[in-house]
């Protein structure tokens, strides 16, 4: 992350400084878009299926899991409308627009058949494309389900996508490796040819993400700790909490935060059969933080192309996408990258537009990354007040 923070601050710094010139150093970044672009269909299948053929021994965990799930998605919803009622009032994109390439119709997300498009294919060899990443996860998730169903006539296949996900995990690691130069040159050449009204755009994220992020650590968490375990659970909360949101707002790691956040679930009085599943899984597939940064980004391209962000239709694919950034996607390695990529294909913004959303993502990182941990953590007591009733807290010797 700090080399990836250095490429990028130099391409910022070469664009302004050399202007137009930084026009040599797109090819570096052009290669860097490719090798991602081509890694990204392998990587989603396969992550996505081996994790859920080897769920076939989670059975007892299956009512906290499910419940686990239910808060993930609802709580990414709360996040995602929350943010859209903000980009609306305030849209982060402020500049000179770019116009669409030609070919691209801003008329297809607003149609009813958008929504078949969106997560089936009519052939298999469409799933082989970068355009298609929505209809690959599905098929992921019914290829890993059949898997699990097949029980030990289907281990050999189990083990075959397990494999495959570590060699797919190693590649992304291999590409990661050039981040900082290929994404450092496309900075360079963007800025270069934008000029300083971007510069003036990423202000605005900043003064529009980090007070919202701020907002909602202390009041949605707070009305959801109050609905789960009453006055003395949520004072029992924010004496807790501050270890695990300092921690993973100074590593920028989720998982970094992992022991702090099951200290914090433990004094919350959270039984270990909860927080011991919830917290590892949630520091890889539950991000509220991302949720909130995912309609940014999205709100940031419309404004860019001068596309109209309004209309159920627009917010609730952009919610969809939030949703599926913050939960299936964010498990994958370089899985913020990968839901970029997943708003760049399905909106059909031109390639050239993902390092300027991923730019967005590096900047509000400490924040998101403070919302998902604590969210992780507030996850486990909503599914305890669930799952052992409203005086859960008081039962536990800590109300």
């Amino acid at each position: 992350m700090t080399f990836l923070i250095a490429g990028i601050i130099s391409g910022v710094l070469a664009g302004l400084f050399f202007g137009h010139r930084t026009a040599i150093l797109k090819p570096f970044g052009d290669i860097f878009l490719n090798l991602l672009f081509t890694a990204v269909v392998p990587l989603v299948f396969f992550s996505i299926s081996s994790a859920i053929a080897s769920m076939s021994d989670a059975r007892r965990l299956v009512r906290v899991m499910a419940w686990m799930m239910f808060f993930f998605v609802l709580t990414g919803v709360v996040a995602s409308f929350m943010m859209i009622l903000v980009v609306t009032a305030f849209p982060p994109f402020a500049g000179s627009p770019w116009a669409l390439p030609q070919g691209v119709s801003t008329a297809a997300i607003s149609t009813a058949d958008t929504l078949v498009r969106t997560f089936t294919t009519v052939d298999f060899l469409d799933l082989l494309s970068k355009k298609n990443i929505l209809p690959l996860i599905v098929f992921a998730l019914m290829v890993g389900a059949a898997t699990s169903a097949s029980g030990e006539k289907g281990a050999p296949f189990a083990r075959f996508l397990i494999s495959g996900n570590e060699v797919m995990g190693r590649v992304i690691g291999l590409i990661m490796l050039y981040a900082p130069v290929g994404l450092g040159s496309y900075i360079a050449y963007l800025v270069g040819s934008m000029g300083p009204q971007l510069m003036g755009s990423y202000a605005r994220v900043v003064f529009l993400y980090y007070p919202v992020a701020l907002a909602y650590f202390m009041a949605a968490f707070s009305a959801y700790v109050y609905w789960s375990a009453s006055w003395s659970g949520l004072k029992a909360f924010w004496w807790n909490i501050p270890s695990t949101a300092l921690t993973a707002f100074a590593t920028g790691s989720s998982v970094a935060t992992i022991p702090v956040n099951l200290e914090a679930a433990r004094k919350m009085g959270v039984k270990d059969e909860v927080r011991e599943v919830i917290i590892p899984l949630g520091a890889t597939i539950h991000m509220e933080g991302s949720c909130l940064a995912a309609i940014v980004k999205i709100a940031f391209l419309f404004g860019l192309f001068q596309m109209p962000f309004t209309g159920w239709d627009v917010w609730l694919t952009a919610v969809g996408i939030a949703v599926l950034s913050g939960t299936v996607i964010s498990g994958i390695p370089a899985g913020g990258m990968i839901g970029e990529l997943l708003i760049v294909t399905l909106y059909g913004f031109p390639i050239a537009s993902l390092p300027l959303i991923t730019m967005i993502g590096t900047i509000v990182d400490p924040p998101a990354t403070m919302l998902n941990a604590v969210g992780d953590n507030v996850t486990c007591i909503m599914v305890s007040r669930t799952l052992q009733g409203p005086r859960w807290f008081s039962q536990a010797g800590k109300g």
